[in-house]
Protein backbone atom coordinates (compact mmCIF):
# COMPACT_ATOMS: atom_id res chain seq x y z
CA UNK A 1 0.00 0.00 0.00
CA UNK A 2 1.36 3.24 -0.57
CA UNK A 3 0.80 6.70 0.80
CA UNK A 4 1.95 10.60 1.72
CA UNK A 5 1.90 11.67 4.63
CA UNK A 6 1.57 15.66 4.77
CA UNK A 7 1.66 17.58 7.96
CA UNK A 8 0.31 21.21 8.09
CA UNK A 9 2.79 23.29 10.03
CA UNK A 10 0.75 26.64 10.79
CA UNK A 11 3.17 28.92 12.15
CA UNK A 12 0.75 31.21 14.02
CA UNK A 13 -0.95 30.17 17.84
CA UNK A 14 -3.05 31.48 19.74
CA UNK A 15 -2.10 29.82 22.92
CA UNK A 16 1.48 29.16 22.43
CA UNK A 17 3.13 31.46 19.77
CA UNK A 18 5.49 29.71 17.12
CA UNK A 19 4.87 26.46 19.33
CA UNK A 20 6.32 24.15 16.53
CA UNK A 21 9.65 25.62 17.03
CA UNK A 22 9.90 25.11 20.50
CA UNK A 23 12.98 23.41 21.64
CA UNK A 24 12.16 19.77 22.71
CA UNK A 25 15.62 18.22 24.46
CA UNK A 26 17.49 19.17 21.53
CA UNK A 27 15.10 19.64 18.43
CA UNK A 28 12.15 21.76 17.39
CA UNK A 29 9.21 20.10 18.05
CA UNK A 30 8.10 20.18 14.38
CA UNK A 31 11.24 17.43 14.15
CA UNK A 32 9.75 15.09 16.18
CA UNK A 33 6.47 14.82 14.67
CA UNK A 34 8.34 14.39 11.20
CA UNK A 35 11.08 11.88 12.51
CA UNK A 36 7.60 9.57 13.86
CA UNK A 37 6.41 10.37 10.52
CA UNK A 38 9.51 9.15 8.58
CA UNK A 39 9.53 5.94 10.23
CA UNK A 40 6.19 5.01 9.38
CA UNK A 41 5.71 2.92 6.23
CA UNK A 42 5.31 6.07 4.13
CA UNK A 43 6.30 6.69 0.69
CA UNK A 44 7.07 10.37 0.93
CA UNK A 45 6.55 12.62 4.14
CA UNK A 46 6.07 16.72 3.63
CA UNK A 47 5.68 19.71 5.79
CA UNK A 48 3.31 21.89 4.41
CA UNK A 49 3.83 25.03 6.30
CA UNK A 50 2.76 29.11 5.37
CA UNK A 51 6.29 30.47 7.11
CA UNK A 52 9.30 30.87 6.07
CA UNK A 53 10.90 30.03 9.59
CA UNK A 54 9.43 27.08 9.73
CA UNK A 55 10.46 26.69 6.42
CA UNK A 56 14.30 27.15 6.93
CA UNK A 57 14.17 24.55 10.23
CA UNK A 58 12.68 22.05 8.22
CA UNK A 59 15.01 22.44 5.49
CA UNK A 60 17.91 21.99 7.98
CA UNK A 61 16.55 18.53 9.00
CA UNK A 62 16.09 17.31 5.74
CA UNK A 63 12.25 17.25 5.51
CA UNK A 64 10.92 18.31 2.04
CA UNK A 65 8.74 21.10 2.32
CA UNK A 66 5.72 23.08 0.21
CA UNK A 67 5.23 26.51 1.11
CA UNK A 68 1.44 26.99 1.06
CA UNK A 69 -0.80 30.59 1.36
CA UNK A 70 -1.67 32.27 5.05
CA UNK A 71 -5.49 32.53 4.05
CA UNK A 72 -6.04 28.21 5.19
CA UNK A 73 -8.73 27.71 7.69
CA UNK A 74 -7.79 24.35 8.08
CA UNK A 75 -5.27 21.76 7.43
CA UNK A 76 -7.27 19.82 5.03
CA UNK A 77 -7.51 23.06 2.87
CA UNK A 78 -3.42 23.54 3.09
CA UNK A 79 -3.06 19.76 1.92
CA UNK A 80 -5.17 20.63 -1.13
CA UNK A 81 -2.48 23.44 -2.03
CA UNK A 82 0.16 20.67 -1.95
CA UNK A 83 -1.85 18.43 -3.61
CA UNK A 84 -2.24 20.84 -6.77
CA UNK A 85 1.19 21.92 -6.63
CA UNK A 86 2.52 18.57 -6.65
CA UNK A 87 -0.03 17.15 -9.13
CA UNK A 88 -0.48 14.27 -7.21
CA UNK A 89 -2.75 11.27 -8.45
CA UNK A 90 -6.27 11.09 -6.93
CA UNK A 91 -6.26 7.82 -6.01
CA UNK A 92 -3.04 8.08 -3.63
CA UNK A 93 -4.00 7.69 -0.04
CA UNK A 94 -2.87 10.59 2.14
CA UNK A 95 -2.59 11.05 5.94
CA UNK A 96 -2.93 14.09 7.54
CA UNK A 97 -0.56 14.14 10.61
CA UNK A 98 -1.01 17.01 12.91
CA UNK A 99 2.56 18.85 12.98
CA UNK A 100 1.95 19.32 17.24
CA UNK A 101 1.57 15.62 17.88
CA UNK A 102 5.08 15.05 18.88
CA UNK A 103 4.60 11.24 20.27
CA UNK A 104 2.47 10.45 17.41
CA UNK A 105 3.87 6.59 16.42
CA UNK A 106 4.71 5.06 13.58
CA UNK A 107 2.36 2.64 13.49
CA UNK A 108 -0.74 4.68 14.78
CA UNK A 109 0.22 6.94 10.58
CA UNK A 110 0.23 3.14 9.19
CA UNK A 111 -2.75 1.83 10.70
CA UNK A 112 -5.32 5.30 9.86
CA UNK A 113 -3.85 4.70 6.01
CA UNK A 114 -4.17 0.85 5.73
CA UNK A 115 -7.38 1.63 7.51
CA UNK A 116 -9.07 3.89 4.97
CA UNK A 117 -7.85 1.31 2.09
CA UNK A 118 -9.87 -1.50 3.23
CA UNK A 119 -12.81 0.24 3.96
CA UNK A 120 -15.51 1.42 1.53
CA UNK A 121 -16.08 4.80 3.24
CA UNK A 122 -14.35 8.01 2.11
CA UNK A 123 -12.12 9.13 5.31
CA UNK A 124 -10.45 7.55 8.31
CA UNK A 125 -9.65 8.09 11.63
CA UNK A 126 -8.92 7.27 15.16
CA UNK A 127 -10.24 7.46 18.79
CA UNK A 128 -8.58 6.60 22.14
CA UNK A 129 -10.30 5.29 25.25
CA UNK A 130 -11.21 8.62 27.53
CA UNK A 131 -9.22 8.76 30.92
CA UNK A 132 -11.34 10.04 33.51
CA UNK A 133 -14.06 12.05 33.87
CA UNK A 134 -12.22 15.67 33.69
CA UNK A 135 -11.54 14.72 30.24
CA UNK A 136 -14.43 13.60 29.41
CA UNK A 137 -16.69 17.10 30.94
CA UNK A 138 -13.26 18.99 28.85
CA UNK A 139 -14.48 21.16 25.65
CA UNK A 140 -10.98 20.71 24.48
CA UNK A 141 -11.26 16.90 24.20
CA UNK A 142 -12.74 16.35 21.29
CA UNK A 143 -15.66 12.83 21.63
CA UNK A 144 -16.76 10.83 18.63
CA UNK A 145 -19.56 8.77 18.58
CA UNK A 146 -19.99 5.62 16.14
CA UNK A 147 -22.02 2.69 15.54
CA UNK A 148 -20.97 -0.94 15.42
CA UNK A 149 -19.78 -0.53 11.60
CA UNK A 150 -16.95 1.65 12.86
CA UNK A 151 -18.85 4.42 11.12
CA UNK A 152 -18.71 8.12 12.76
CA UNK A 153 -21.80 9.38 14.16
CA UNK A 154 -20.82 12.78 15.37
CA UNK A 155 -17.68 14.58 16.67
CA UNK A 156 -18.64 17.12 19.70
CA UNK A 157 -16.66 19.01 22.58
CA UNK A 158 -19.36 18.38 24.32
CA UNK A 159 -20.13 15.36 27.02
CA UNK A 160 -21.42 12.93 24.69
CA UNK A 161 -22.80 10.57 25.18
CA UNK A 162 -25.14 12.12 28.06
CA UNK A 163 -25.86 10.12 30.84
CA UNK A 164 -29.43 10.70 31.63
CA UNK A 165 -28.86 8.77 34.70
CA UNK A 166 -25.57 9.92 36.89
CA UNK A 167 -24.96 6.74 38.28
CA UNK A 168 -25.60 4.96 34.68
CA UNK A 169 -21.90 7.22 33.78
CA UNK A 170 -19.23 4.45 32.18
CA UNK A 171 -16.22 5.55 31.14
CA UNK A 172 -16.24 2.51 28.55
CA UNK A 173 -19.00 4.50 26.33
CA UNK A 174 -16.54 7.45 26.23
CA UNK A 175 -13.76 8.09 23.22
CA UNK A 176 -11.51 10.87 22.20
CA UNK A 177 -11.13 11.68 18.81
CA UNK A 178 -7.50 11.63 17.88
CA UNK A 179 -6.25 14.41 15.33
CA UNK A 180 -5.13 12.18 12.50
CA UNK A 181 -7.00 11.90 8.98
CA UNK A 182 -6.50 9.42 6.35
CA UNK A 183 -7.98 10.19 2.84
CA UNK A 184 -7.60 10.21 -1.10
CA UNK A 185 -6.41 12.84 -2.91
CA UNK A 186 -9.35 12.95 -5.03
CA UNK A 187 -11.23 13.42 -1.88
CA UNK A 188 -9.99 16.72 -0.95
CA UNK A 189 -10.69 18.50 -3.92
CA UNK A 190 -14.47 17.33 -3.23
CA UNK A 191 -14.13 18.61 0.52
CA UNK A 192 -13.03 22.29 -1.02
CA UNK A 193 -16.46 22.33 -2.89
CA UNK A 194 -18.54 21.89 0.49
CA UNK A 195 -19.50 24.84 2.30
CA UNK A 196 -18.88 25.30 5.84
CA UNK A 197 -21.71 23.27 7.89
CA UNK A 198 -23.39 25.34 11.01
CA UNK A 199 -22.45 22.08 12.77
CA UNK A 200 -18.56 23.01 12.18
CA UNK A 201 -18.94 26.80 12.98
CA UNK A 202 -20.49 26.26 16.02
CA UNK A 203 -17.87 23.58 17.30
CA UNK A 204 -15.29 24.39 15.59
CA UNK A 205 -14.89 21.44 13.77
CA UNK A 206 -14.21 20.41 10.40
CA UNK A 207 -14.83 17.16 10.06
CA UNK A 208 -18.73 17.60 11.23
CA UNK A 209 -19.01 19.72 7.07
CA UNK A 210 -18.20 16.13 5.80
CA UNK A 211 -20.86 14.34 7.79
CA UNK A 212 -23.20 16.97 6.86
CA UNK A 213 -23.01 16.56 3.31
CA UNK A 214 -23.19 12.76 4.11
CA UNK A 215 -19.60 11.26 3.50
CA UNK A 216 -18.99 8.18 5.90
CA UNK A 217 -16.23 8.64 8.13
CA UNK A 218 -14.47 5.76 9.35
CA UNK A 219 -13.20 5.08 12.99
CA UNK A 220 -11.52 2.74 15.32
CA UNK A 221 -9.32 2.25 18.13
CA UNK A 222 -6.00 3.90 17.92
CA UNK A 223 -3.04 0.55 18.07
CA UNK A 224 -0.67 2.63 20.03
CA UNK A 225 -1.01 5.26 22.70
CA UNK A 226 -1.33 9.03 21.20
CA UNK A 227 0.42 10.94 23.51
CA UNK A 228 0.20 14.02 24.14
CA UNK A 229 -0.77 17.02 21.52
CA UNK A 230 0.64 20.36 22.36
CA UNK A 231 -1.66 23.72 22.68
CA UNK A 232 -0.44 25.55 25.34
CA UNK A 233 2.89 25.85 27.76
CA UNK A 234 1.60 23.16 29.82
CA UNK A 235 1.09 20.67 27.19
CA UNK A 236 4.70 21.35 26.27
CA UNK A 237 6.01 21.03 29.57
CA UNK A 238 4.64 17.39 29.69
CA UNK A 239 6.04 16.46 26.05
CA UNK A 240 9.48 17.41 27.45
CA UNK A 241 8.84 15.24 30.70
CA UNK A 242 7.25 12.12 29.06
CA UNK A 243 10.38 12.53 26.45
CA UNK A 244 12.92 13.06 28.79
Amino acid sequence: MDFSVIIPARYASSRLPAKLLKDVHGKPLIQLTYENAINSSANRVIIATDDKRIEAVANDFGALTCMTDKHHTSGTSRIAQVLAELGINDDEIIVNAQGDEPMLSPSVIDQVANNLATSPMHMATLYEQIANKAQYLDPNCVKVVFNKAGKALYFSRAAIPFFREAKDFDLKLCFKHVGIYAYRAGFIKQYLTMSSSSYEQVEKLEQLTVLNEGVDIHVALACASIGHGVDTQRDLDKVRKELS
